[in-house]
């Protein structure tokens, strides 16, 4: 990542106010890079690092899209969407799961992600979709399956080359911990995640294009109903790509531009990205006043007595 003369500024603080009195705060850094790495804007510090999460799906996917796994299982855009979910559980996103599972001759059980609490099966859980991703590239390129979420696995090594492609930097120099789903993750200054979605929304590579209007086409699979990576790309069809993460991560691309947004809120809270996702892309202007007023309906105004308001500004380079 290219650095500029100063990548860090005031970060961004959220406030839960209870008829207009101050109940709580949070504090969201946010970045703003271009896909040759380098940083436009920031509220807080380029340089943060946290784990990106389910935010990588769409990178790890890469490995379904450029080994012919697509092609050899007949697999759709909408199997696609549902290998970058963090999804519901809902019966259609079971089912497109299943569909992967079953076009690449694999059985539910090779599934090493957990079974969702209250739950019977792994096919229901949130990353199920990007397991049966994994899956069917083994199977395609005859690797092992019961390991196939140990780091040194093939596939696990084929996603950290694709990554470290993506940003120029060494593999070896990634640090990597186990998700929740078992699967690896990556600790990543904030700066480097915004430039991975700026190279996905770019449209300079076929994979990743392929992956974006997917995740455009069939956003219902790729959170659910009511979720704001759903509620927003079907808001702006074919403009913004966008993905959560756990721990107040949320992604966001703007299409054709090579641009990405990354955000962090620093206490984990979801409500928080959300709501500063909404301030910021209005700021940008990816968003219309009237989008951001829909979005913030739904995710910044928490019920009769409760909303939310940010305080800050991106500072731009």
């Amino acid at each position: 990542m290219t650095m500029g003369k100063r990548t860090q500024a005031q970060t961004l603080e959220v406030r839960l106010l209870r008829e207009g009195i101050i109940e709580s705060r949070h504090i969201v850094q946010a970045v703003v890079s271009d896909e040759r790495g380098r940083v436009l804007s920031v509220a807080g510090n380029a340089e943060t690092a946290t784990f990106i999460r389910s935010a990588l799906k769409p990178f790890q996917a890469l490995a379904v899209t450029t080994t012919g796994t697509l092609e050899r299982f007949d697999l759709t855009d909408k199997d696609l969407a549902i290998i970058t979910s963090s999804h519901q559980g809902r019966i259609e996103q079971v089912r497109q799961v299943f569909n992967i599972l079953w076009r690449a001759d694999l059985d539910p059980s090779a599934l090493h992600c957990p079974i969702p609490q209250g739950k019977s099966s792994t096919l229901e859980y949130n990353c199920s979709g990007k397991h049966a991703g994994m899956l069917a590239v083994c199977q395609q390129r005859h690797w092992p399956i019961h390991d196939y979420l140990d780091r040194k696995h093939p596939v696990q090594q084929l996603i950290l080359t694709k990554i470290a492609e993506l940003l120029r930097m060494p593999a070896v120099e990634f640090i990597s911990a186990h998700d929740d789903c078992g699967a690896p993750t990556y600790l990543l200054q904030l700066g480097h995640i915004a430039s991975l979605y700026a190279i996905l929304a770019s449209s300079s590579n076929l994979d990743m294009e392929r992956i974006v209007r997917a995740m455009n086409h069939h956003p219902q699979m790729v959170a659910g109903i009511g979720a704001f990576d759903t509620e927003l790309m079907q808001l702006v069809p074919n403009q913004l790509v966008s993905k959560s993460g756990a721990e107040g991560v949320q992604c966001i691309g703007r299409l054709g531009e090579g641009m990405g947004l990354a955000i962090k809120a620093i206490d984990g809270s979801s409500r928080a990205k959300y709501a500063v996702a909404i301030h910021l892309l209005q700021q940008m202007g990816w968003i219309s006043p009237s989008i951001a007023e829909n979005l913030g309906e739904k995710f910044m105004n928490l019920g009769k007595y409760k909303r939310l308001e940010i305080i800050g500004e991106l500072s731009f380079l």
